[in-house]
């Protein structure tokens, strides 16, 4: 019996190689990829940026302005995560399984929140280019709508998983909605909802970057003129300071997550 077992374990694992790899091979015959010259043109790539992407003394004098721009990043992704996060609270309570009010608010909150989660950040920002052109205010918004997808699906999941029973325990002592909703749901919801929020404030200072190219506004702008301006030195300079910066995010995130869960 356990022999069948992992003979057939192993027979599913190798059709699922099988499949990958017919993807591959068709997906590089479609869009005839020529995959020698992709791989001989690598030293060559590697050889450039070591000659050329790499920061210099006369490029430091440009860090103020840099870490200005940064800040200017941080700020945005953080406060999009934040007024998101609220949004998804509300969003994720009226269309929990648990809390949900009736099916048809719970559908509609879903709903929503499946039609933002589904659009990325950087559709959501060609979208909003054409009403607030290019300002941090484009940025912070369509920051804002993928993290209010995002983590009202999240905590959604969370409120179900992390508070059923005491619910029904609390409805049982004929406790009325409000009482639950801040007396059990948030409270025992709460840890977990908070290391959504920071691996979201993550996502979106790397988001950001991307979004900055499109909007010309926080690093990603910044990155982007020096690049365009030949400027590699400067370019290169920028791209480790948002690689240090998340990596620093990062390392507190993780740090806060370990310490509330």
């Amino acid at each position: 019996m356990q022999a069948d077992y992992f003979t057939k374990k192993k027979r599913n694992t190798l059709s699922i190689l099988l499949i990958i790899a017919a993807a591959t091979f068709l997906s590089i015959f479609i869009t005839e990829y020529d995959v020698v010259k992709g791989v001989t043109s690598v030293p060559s790539a590697v050889q450039w940026a070591l000659s050329n992407f790499y920061p210099t003394k006369e490029s430091l004098s440009k860090l103020p302005d840099i870490l200005e721009k940064l800040k200017e990043t941080l700020l945005v992704s953080i406060a999009a995560s934040t007024l998101g996060a609220l949004f998804a609270l509300i969003f994720s309570i009226l269309g929990s399984n648990t809390t949900g009010v009736n099916p048809l608010i719970k559908s509609v909150c879903r709903g929503i929140a499946t039609f933002f989660r589904n659009i990325d950040v950087a559709a959501w920002a060609m979208i909003l280019l054409f009403s607030f052109g290019q300002s941090s205010l484009t940025g912070y918004f369509a920051l804002f709508f993928g993290s209010f997808g995002f983590l009202t699906r999240a905590f959604t999941e969370t409120i179900d998983e992390a508070s059923g029973s005491s619910v029904e325990a609390l409805k049982a002592t004929g406790a009325g909605y409000l009482s639950i909703i801040f007396q059990s749901v948030i409270p025992a919801s709460l840890p977990q909802m908070i290391s959504w929020i920071l691996f979201m404030i993550e996502t979106n200072i790397r988001s950001a970057t991307l979004i900055g190219l499109l909007t010309g506004s926080g690093i990603g702008f910044t990155f982007n003129l020096y690049y365009k301006n030949l400027s590699y030195d400067i370019a290169s300079l920028v791209v480790i300071v948002i690689a240090l910066t998340i990596l620093l995010i990062e390392y507190v995130s993780n740090y806060v997550r370990r310490a509330i869960l």
